[in-house]
């Protein structure tokens, strides 16, 4: 199901300094000084990790780490979590391990992150190892999959709308659907359903630090990652020493204020329709701006290219081209917003096919990243059974379409999309055995760098602003672009000097500091590349 990390480009690879900067608390020792390649034997507790070559050849580590599945009885049942590492480029100069969650919830850390290695800053590259894991729950991981084979998943995947429900029919089989998928999750292992929270994860991720030696935490996450970097912060404040927090969810969006009764869905209380509509405004309106020369979906102006859109949406409401429903081609606008380059030349061609008359052709998918297993399934009960378990959402399926048309009425069509991302949860059968629910202004060892981005179509940038203001220590950095994830965009040579001088040293930005992306969609002409 769409869920509020990168979900829409999960399987695709994802592709001037504005002032004056300040320090702030030095995060190592003088000179960059580089911490000890070799970790210190496991205390009792720790897993021991064992890394070798993922695969021959391969410049990635693998690694399988057991943790207890309930922390509370660590004597109990254990988990397994899937690792990977890239080791620090400059050996010479390494300072130590930076942990990194691609985001999701869902997203599996053991290919994702090798597919994106080269969007993180080459200094943190040169001076980091790159760490990454399955959490528990996805992935290559211990996982939750509620099928007994990959067919039956695609059928029961087949068996539902594609984006969304359009008409009572298709919202009664929507309904349905999930409720069965909840049924056979919880006959399948409920234990497991209980136990995938943030909190959990968080623990997880405190073992695994104590794993490779490290004394305090570093760690880079986007998107849902950002709940666990600040589920992390609040568990074990005194263990953070550099934490980047890209593309935020609000904390009071993710808990429902520490309500356990939710009268609407993470998703809108985040605000990610309202934020998915201004962007998609913004593709239109730059894509208009440019011409056919650089955006094949224009019609020559701004207010023209917004009204070729909207008719194509109703001409595809009346008439789909193939499987292109309506539905379906607003679910792939929204996640086509995700990744800017190539991802919304892609999409305007896409969408000029269906103006055309014709099926777009499928997406070219990456070669794999050289890793033992690139290909996990990632079945839509992982990631409901973190969300839907950890995060209050309305219960009432008959209560969707009303939010549904709420939100349509504010918004327009990506309303639709998000609202009913959500409903999965309506019936989902577990809640998480241990959440975090707050506080979350516990003071930090060090503090936290929040980067936002302004036209994001899953997690706004409000939510930046919010968790920059609810953390004890936090300082905000404005990435005045477009996509999710500055990361993942790999958008701005500004944003990343900061983000190492930040993790490398403790630099911070000064407090209102904007960054601009090198290049602004469209700028090339899209036959040259």
């Amino acid at each position: 199901m769409p869920r509020p990390g990168p979900a829409g480009a999960r399987r695709h690879r994802t592709v001037a300094l504005v002032a004056a900067v300040v320090s702030s608390a030095v995060l190592c020792c003088p000179g960059g000084t580089a911490a000890t390649q070799d970790a210190p034997p496991p205390t009792a507790g720790v897993p021991r990790l064992d890394w070798s070559p993922c695969t021959p050849g391969s410049p990635y580590d693998c690694a399988t780490a057991r943790v207890p599945l309930d922390h509370a009885d660590p004597g109990g049942r254990a988990v397994d979590l899937a690792l990977v590492r890239r080791k620090a480029t400059d050996g010479a100069r390494r300072i130590g391990t930076l942990f990194v969650n691609p985001g999701g919830p869902g997203g599996p850390g053991t290919v994702q992150v090798p597919q994106n290695y080269d969007s993180f800053p080459e200094e943190l590259r040169e001076r980091f190892d790159i760490v990454s894991w399955d959490p528990r729950g996805i992935g290559n991981s211990t996982a939750v999959n509620c099928f007994d084979s990959t067919d039956a998943a695609e059928t029961w995947g087949r068996s539902k709308p594609a984006g969304f429900p359009v008409g009572q029919k298709e919202r009664t089989t929507w309904i349905e659907a999930y409720e069965d998928l909840g049924r056979r999750c919880e006959k399948r292992d409920a234990d497991l359903l209980r136990h995938v929270s943030t909190a959990d994860t968080a623990r997880d991720l405190d073992l695994l630090r104590q794993a490779v030696g490290e004394p305090q935490l570093n760690y880079f996450g986007v998107s849902y990652g950002t709940i666990l970097g600040a589920t992390y912060a609040n568990m074990f404040p005194d263990r953070v020493r550099a934490m980047v927090l890209d593309s935020n969810i609000a904390p009071s969006a993710w808990t429902n204020g520490g309500r356990p009764d939710a009268r609407t869905t993470t998703l809108l209380r985040m605000g990610s329709d309202r934020s998915a509509a201004a962007t998609l405004d913004r593709f239109l309106d730059l894509c208009g701006s440019a011409g056919t020369d650089r955006c094949a979906f224009s019609a020559g102006s701004p207010e023209a290219t917004r009204a070729k859109f909207d008719r194509l949406l109703q001409r595809l409401r009346e008439r789909p081209v193939g499987t292109w429903t309506y539905a379906r081609t607003v679910a792939d606008a929204v996640s086509g917003l995700y990744v800017v380059d190539p991802g919304w030349a892609d999409l305007a061609r896409r969408l000029q096919d269906l103006w055309q008359g014709r099926a777009p052709k499928p997406a070219a998918f990456p070669p794999p990243p050289p890793v033992a297993h690139p290909a996990p399934y990632l079945g839509d009960e992982q990631a409901a059974a973190v969300w839907c378990g950890d995060s209050p959402n309305l219960r009432d399926p008959a209560a969707y379409h009303r939010l549904e048309e709420g939100s349509a009425a504010r918004v327009g069509d990506a309303g639709r999309y998000w609202t009913w991302a959500a409903e999965p949860c309506a019936t989902w059968p577990a809640r998480a055995a241990d959440r975090y629910d707050g506080p979350w202004n516990q003071p930090t060892a060090h503090p936290v760098m929040v980067v936002g981005t302004r036209y994001d179509p899953s997690t706004p940038y409000t939510g930046s602003e919010a968790m920059a203001k609810t953390l004890a220590d936090a300082r905000l950095l404005t990435h005045d672009g477009y996509g999710h994830t500055a990361l993942f965009n790999n958008a701005s040579s500004c944003v990343k000097a900061y983000e190492s001088r930040y993790v490398v040293d403790g630099t911070l930005p000064p407090p209102g500091t904007t960054c601009r992306p090198d290049e602004q969609p469209f700028s090339r002409n899209r036959r040259a590349g």
